[in-house]
Parts: structure tokens; C-alpha cells; sequence
């Protein structure tokens, strides 16, 4: 059986996904990936443990079809977590700084007189969700040697697979950097200067779809495998959900959720709070980041004991009929689009004597939905296009409940992609087209949908819904 192996490596685990030639799955296998918290608002990986749980999940998916003929590796990753290692050993010289990580919010109010530039050139907004000024915390409590190497998670695997001989990333992972003019598709001097990062400790940039290197010998997957395919995660997703045409939109529902809309060849400066980024295809995408998502389901299991599996909250919160006039808001890390406030923190409102855990559970979800409605409202207004039809992807789109209400607050029909691992699916097309294993024909005939959910909830009473949301955001800013 000839396949593709996807590695995709994200925030709270490592997975490797087997994809055979009709884009089914064939093996799957994961592990935890173990979070760091030093200090309140700052969150760290170990770069050996990404590297030796991606690795063995390979390992572990390879095995699980024997025989199997792997055409090329694909790899999509958390994008903006920054690591920096010495080229000479390989050794990473520091945890890697998690993209959730806020530790440089007083870096990014210093710098905020450069944001204009900054907008211009990335697309992005100064704020502490995105490599550069991690890169500068680091540089400034490690020094900048001659030696020293950044990458995304992405770069550091390419690393680790090639035994150190290829230092590469794509676009849409340089995209999130603060350190790449997306119009001119290269790294930017002047934004180097700013934050007085060396530009040989970048990586170059390739395609999202090229063979970049091969795998090389000593490790737990066979040597020789093409690296032919790379992206970051919601860019991985998007090419995954066949948005490829503007006005086309996706939302993964994983820690955070991000919604990610196709502009085509238009770079749309966003005036709503969005992220102007690059897609794997090289067009130009709008994209609202939400940062936490499913971690506010994993709150209520962790901290608050209100669920003992994550699962558990769709018949807790579909026991009511609605969260009672609770509002929670999530915002542990600040909070992202369309708001970009790292210094709120969460809130939960409207309590009464009558509120229970099932009107929490309640509106644990309807936060989910309706900090995605409030994105595609922006998206709506800065692009002109109508958003009809949002695909959905993610752990969290497999609950009913959520993806219903989810219809009934954006306004818009949501359709749920059949392979619920639209990110790794993404990893693996580009890497198979790289490969001449597919066509694009080929791989807009594999797509399908699950299931479909209408919007069934009456105008008034979503306007309503988003304006107490919005009167509830406004308290804990």
C-alpha cells in the first residue's frame, strides 16, 4: 500500500497519521505532549520531548500497516511556538515559548509606535502570540551567537529528520513570525533591525509543497522518505477543507479556534481586529485567532471538576435549555481576535442562585460559538464577501450541540468535514502533490462532508445573544 505519513505536532500532542492513496486513514497514533507553566501567562514545551513523541508516534503509525510504502512525509505544526538551538550540537538552548505564551506583552507595548509598519509588511499585529519578540526575550537573556539557530516547530522537526542538514520553513509558517513581508515573500530587514534579530538565524523559505530533504538514517522511520510537504496548522486545514476559493472559510475547533477565509490574490487589510496570512496554495487568507476554545472545556474537567471527560459536556449543557443568562469568557491568555487584549483575563457573569454546572457547561460552548461568530462578522466587513458556509474541523466539531448552536450564532450554515483530521489531511495532500502521488483534481474528488447544520435561531434573538457577549467581553477587558 503506497501512503503518505502526515506528522502533525500540536500544542498538547504529537500524531502521526497514515493517509493511503484515496486519502482515507490507514494508521493513527498520538501522545501527550506535557505542558509547562513557569509563571502565570507563560507556557513552554520541552523541544526534545516535540521531537521524541513525533518521532515515535511515526514509528508507532508506520508499524501499525506492515508492507507499507511511504511516498513522502508532510508536516504541519503549532506555528508561532519559537525554538531556538546551537547548529553545532543541535541542541535546543532553551524550552520552546508556546504561541499562548504572554511574557512579551510589555516588549509589544514598547514597540507598539512600529505596529503600522509592522501591519503593513506581516499582516499581524504587535502582540505576544507571535515569534518575534519571543525570539527578542530570548536573544536578550541568551545573547545572540554566531551559532545560534530559530525555527518553528516545523524547522526544528525538518531538523531533526535530516540529522541537521536542512534549516527550512514555509510561508505560512514564516507568515506568523512578525519577521516576513508577505507581499514581497521574504524575510524583511527592516523588521529584523527593529527587533534586533541576526538574519542568519533564520531558516529559508520554501514552498508549502516541494520535497525539501530526505529523512536520514538512525531513525525509527525508514531513511530516505521525501519531506515533500509543509504548513502550518490552520493553513494545513484550509488546504485539508478544499477552501481554496475566495470567500471560502474554515474553523478548527482544538485548543483555540481559528477561522481562516480564502481572499485569493487579494492581501485585505483588515480594520476589524483580523489577520491578513499567507495559504499554502500562495494566496492570501484572512484569519481570526481565538485562543481558547476546547482549553476552556479542559478547564472545567481540570480546575473546576464539573466534567470527568471532555465528552461529557454535550448532554451536561444540552440537560438545560440554555445557560440561563450565564456568559462565560475564556479569556485565561488574554484575549485574540478581533479584540487583541493580552492583558484581560476570563470571567464568568450573570450568575444567580439558580445558575448550576449544566448552565456553565452551557455557556462554555456558546463562548466557543460566539467568539467564532464575532470573527466571521469581522471577516464579513473587511472582505465584503458573504460567508454562507463555514467548514469545520477540529476535536470539538464532533460535539452536536456546539456545531448546531454554532449555525445558529454565525448566521451560517455549518458543514462538517467527513475525516474529522482535516490538519494532518492538509500536511499530507501537499505532500502527495509534491510526491506526484495526486493531482489537485484528484484531491478535490476526496472531499466530503459528515453532516450539514442549518442556522435555525430567529435574527433578532442572535443579535441579541452576540450584543450581551460583547456587553460581557467588555468587563473583563
Amino acid at each position: 500500500m503506497k501512503a503518505i505519513l502526515a506528522l502533525d505536532q500540536g500544542t498538547t500532542s504529537s500524531r502521526a497519521i497514515l493517509f493511503d492513496e484515496r486519502g482515507s486513514i490507514a494508521a493513527v497514533a498520538k501522545k501527550e505532549l506535557r505542558q509547562i507553566y513557569p509563571r502565570p501567562g507563560w507556557v513552554e514545551h520541552d523541544p526534545g520531548e516535540i521531537a521524541s513523541t513525533q518521532l515515535a508516534v511515526a514509528a508507532e503509525a508506520v508499524a501499525q500497516v506492515p508492507g507499507v510504502e511511504l511516498v513522502a512525509i508532510g508536516i504541519t505544526n503549532q506555528r508561532e511556538t519559537t525554538l531556538l538551538w546551537d547548529r553545532d550540537s543541535g541542541k535546543p538552548v532553551a524550552n520552546a515559548i508556546v504561541w499562548q505564551d504572554r511574557r512579551t506583552a510589555a516588549l509589544c507595548d514598547e514597540l507598539r509606535g512600529h505596529e503600522p509598519l509592522f501591519r503593513k509588511k506581516t499582516g499581524l499585529l504587535l502582540d505576544p502570540y507571535f515569534s518575534g519578540t519571543k525570539i527578542r526575550w530570548l536573544l536578550d537573556r541568551l545573547g545572540a551567537g554566531p551559532r545560534l539557530a530559530f525555527g518553528t516547530v516545523d524547522s526544528w522537526l525538518i531538523w531533526q529528520l535530516t540529522a541537521g542538514r536542512v534549516h527550512v520553513t514555509d510561508a505560512t509558517n514564516a507568515s506568523r513570525t512578525l519577521l516576513f513581508d508577505i507581499h514581497r515573500r521574504e524575510w524583511d530587514d527592516e523588521l529584523l533591525g527593529i527587533l534586533g534579530i541576526p538574519r542568519e538565524m533564520l531558516p529559508a523559505v520554501v514552498s508549502s509543497s516541494e520535497v525539501v530533504g530526505e529523512t536520514a538514517s538512525g531513525l525509527p522511520i525508514p531513511a530516505g522518505i521525501p519531506i515533500a510537504g509543509i504548513a502550518g496548522d490552520q493553513q494545513a486545514a484550509l488546504f485539508g477543507q478544499r477552501c481554496t476559493r475566495p470567500g471560502m472559510a474554515k474553523n478548527t475547533y482544538g485548543t483555540g479556534c481559528f477561522i481562516v477565509m480564502n481572499t485569493g490574490e487579494n492581501a485585505v487589510e483588515s480594520k476589524h481586529g483580523l489577520l491578513t496570512t499567507v495559504t499554502a496554495e500562495g494566496h492570501y487568507a484572512l484569519e481570526g485567532s481565538i485562543f481558547i476554545a476546547g482549553a476552556a472545556v479542559q478547564w472545567l474537567r481540570d480546575s473546576l471538576g464539573i466534567i470527568a471527560t471532555a465528552p461529557e459536556i454535550e448532554p451536561l449543557a444540552a440537560s438545560v435549555e440554555d445557560s440561563g443568562g450565564v456568559v462565560f469568557v475564556p479569556a485565561f491568555t488574554g484575549l485574540g481576535a478581533p479584540h487583541w487584549d493580552p492583558h484581560a483575563r476570563g470571567a464568568i457573569v450573570g450568575l444567580t442562585r439558580g445558575s448550576s454546572p449544566a448552565h456553565i457547561a452551557r455557556a462554555a460552548l456558546d463562548a466557543i460559538a460566539l467568539q467564532t461568530a464575532e470573527v466571521l462578522e469581522a471577516m464579513r466587513a473587511d472582505s465584503g464577501l458573504e460567508v454562507t458556509e463555514l467548514r469545520v474541523d477540529g476535536a470539538a466539531s464532533t460535539n452536536d450541540l456546539l456545531m448546531q448552536t454554532q449555525a445558529d450564532l454565525a448566521g451560517a450554515r455549518v458543514v462538517r468535514a467527513a475525516v474529522p483530521e482535516t490538519t494532518a489531511l492538509g500536511a499530507a495532500y501537499l505532500a502527495g502533490l509534491a510526491a506526484g502521488l495526486w493531482g489537485e483534481n484528484d484531491i478535490d474528488a476526496q472531499w466530503r462532508s459528515d453532516r450539514v447544520f442549518e442556522p435555525r435561531l430567529d435574527p433578532a434573538a442572535r443579535r441579541n445573544r452576540l450584543a450581551r457577549w460583547r456587553e460581557a467581553v467588555s468587563r473583563v477587558r
